[in-house]
């Protein structure tokens, strides 16, 4: 049997007349820059997150960007962030001139580690900015309690998190400001890029919205130099006819979770064979991935394409190995941790309308894998 590793048309087939009229409601509207579509996508993810600021951008990358833009981050400044994640975590640090301060994880997390984090801060470090990996909170309550004790604001990188909680506090909005994705693929996903960033304080932000639209107020006065990194009402209008159905695939998300965790079981793979994602206590994670570690990851990985079962690889080279990060100066083994993720994990497919039948073949297939072994 054929299984995906992700299935976009199965969501689409189940609420495409929502998504369509919405697309239409804005092309009928002649309004297609800003204005109400995006407003109300706004409120209503602010709500959702228990209040405070939400603003709408155009891409999750951009959301990092704009946040480490408000809080004045440039040249000479060191911001700190997990050696393992997506590019976008480094290379917005990058490219305001700053220097990514990289600091490894937690092996059974694949989040930021607290106690390396401490050792490793600078007086140059101007931010700390954890990412939320695959839908589970990093350890927060310890990250935070390090920045507070040295006044230092948080980036919370949700890209991958929205919905997730630690200890009953939503992902991203426990720093100074969270930083979500709308990229087709996320939990919540638009019809191309967008992002949103969630913000507690009215001064910041006011200075965020600012620098979404090139620092203008009112329009051709510009208080401060930003950018275009404004949402498409179009966008704001496919994720508001997708928003009242987040929780019902978030639990079946967790559904899936816990069924694998059922089928390893049932078919007898060990744990030294397969790691399975550990969840931190008190944590909702929301799966937007589900990785395991396996020290034959590629052989596996071509089992499994030749039995036409979807896998990916997040992600294959940690930042201290990129080529462009070279001129950090690490070299391998500077990050233990973060180069064992980048060697082992294998994402299964995980998406919503993903059926148990699907799920049993990915697992029999897995566990054939480990019996051809001598």
């Amino acid at each position: 049997m054929p299984v995906p590793f992700f299935d976009l048309r199965r969501q689409y087939e189940a609420i495409h007349r929502e998504v369509e009229e919405a697309v239409l409601s804005v092309a009928r509207s002649l309004h297609y820059i800003g204005g109400p579509k995006v407003e109300e996508l706004e409120d209503l993810i602010a709500a959702l997150l228990g209040g405070g600021q939400a603003i709408a951008v155009s891409s999750g990358t951009d959301a990092l960007l704009v946040s480490l833009m408000a809080l004045a981050v440039g040249p000479g400044d060191e911001v700190v962030i997990p050696a393992f994640s997506f590019f976008a975590t480094a290379g917005v640090v990058s490219r305001l001139g700053a220097r990514p301060l990289l600091v490894d994880i937690e092996l059974k997390s694949f989040n930021l580690d607290p106690e390396r984090l401490e050792r490793a801060l600078t007086p140059k470090v101007k931010a700390i900015m954890p990412a939320h990996l695959f839908g589970q909170c990093a350890a927060m309550r310890e990250i935070m309690a390090i920045a507070d004790g040295r006044g230092l604001p948080v980036v919370e990188d949700a890209a991958q998190a929205l919905g997730a909680a630690d200890g009953g506090r939503p992902a991203g909005t426990m720093g100074a400001t969270g930083c979500f994705s709308f990229f087709p693929t996320k939990n919540l996903g638009a019809m191309g890029d967008g992002g949103l960033i969630f913000c507690a304080d009215a001064t910041l932000a006011e200075k965020i919205r600012l620098l979404r639209n090139h620092g203008a107020q009112p329009k051709y006065y510009h208080r401060l130099i930003g950018g275009n990194f404004r949402l498409d009402p179009l966008q704001a209008a496919v994720l508001l006819a997708k928003l009242p159905h987040l929780a019902a695939w978030t639990e079946a998300r967790q559904r899936n979770a816990a069924r694998y965790r059922q089928l390893f079981a049932a078919y007898g793979v060990r744990a030294e064979q397969v790691g399975l994602p550990a969840e931190r206590p008190g944590v909702e994670h929301v799966y937007h991935q589900f990785v395991v570690r396996c020290v034959e990851r590629d052989n596996l990985r071509a089992h499994l394409e030749r039995r036409a079962i979807g896998s990916e690889v997040y992600y294959p080279r940690p930042f201290h190995l990129q080529e462009c990060f070279a001129g950090l100066g690490h070299g391998r083994g500077d990050f233990p941790c973060a180069e064992r993720a980048a060697d082992e994990v294998l994402a299964l497919p995980i998406f919503p309308e993903l059926r148990a039948e699907e799920q049993e073949e990915v697992v029999r297939a897995i566990a054939e894998f480990f019996a051809s072994k001598p």
